[in-house]
């Protein structure tokens, strides 16, 4: 099963997510695949935030903010992935640090090839992505061509997911497919 789960900030998807993902492991193995790479305080504190929230629900983590499909180099792809977030990881893969973080669409594009491949790899996926690109606030060329990428991803992945969940206030909007908690 392969889930892609989407809304606003601070709505509830990285609960849902982990829910969802505890749930699909059925008591096997469940990775968590980190995809930010901190850069500032605010970034830390969030990934403090992240690892409290799932203490205690047997998740291994994975750290891989670039390059998706080297994470399943070493693991079983018959696991359960939950993937927190494609945000970051097109983030990380677009504005590269190395490149004096400008902009690289080859490397977006790959990003969403690769986590295409991703959910049709793997037996369990959970998606979290952020609903970034719906306000009609226009911003520099660089973080409209971001938005759009990531638009675009997110419609990839809801055409090979099998539930796309948009989550809103803490409310979920079932989009495609069921929730099965």
């Amino acid at each position: 099963m392969t889930y892609l789960i989407s809304g606003g900030a601070k709505n509830g998807k990285s609960s849902l997510a982990q829910n969802l993902a505890v749930s699909l492991a059925a008591g096997g193995t469940h990775y968590y695949v980190a995809t930010m790479i901190p850069v500032d305080e605010e970034d830390r504190a969030r990934i403090r935030r992240h690892i409290a929230d799932r203490a205690g629900l047997g998740f291994e983590t994975l750290e891989c903010g670039k390059h998706l499909m080297s994470c399943l180099e070493t693991v079983d792809t018959s696991a359960t992935f939950l993937l927190d977030s494609v945000t970051a990881l097109l983030m990380n893969e677009l504005f590269p640090p190395e490149q004096n973080y400008r902009l690289d669409l080859a490397a977006g594009m790959r990003c969403a090839g690769e986590l295409e491949t991703f959910a049709k790899t793997v037996k369990n996926a959970v998606f979290v992505s952020d609903f970034i690109y719906s306000d009609a606030h226009r911003y520099d060329p660089s973080t409209e061509r971001y938005r759009r990428m990531l638009a675009e991803i997110d419609r990839r992945l809801a055409r090979v997911c099998d539930t796309v969940v948009e989550v809103s206030a803490g409310q979920y909007i079932l989009h495609k497919g069921e929730l099965a908690l």
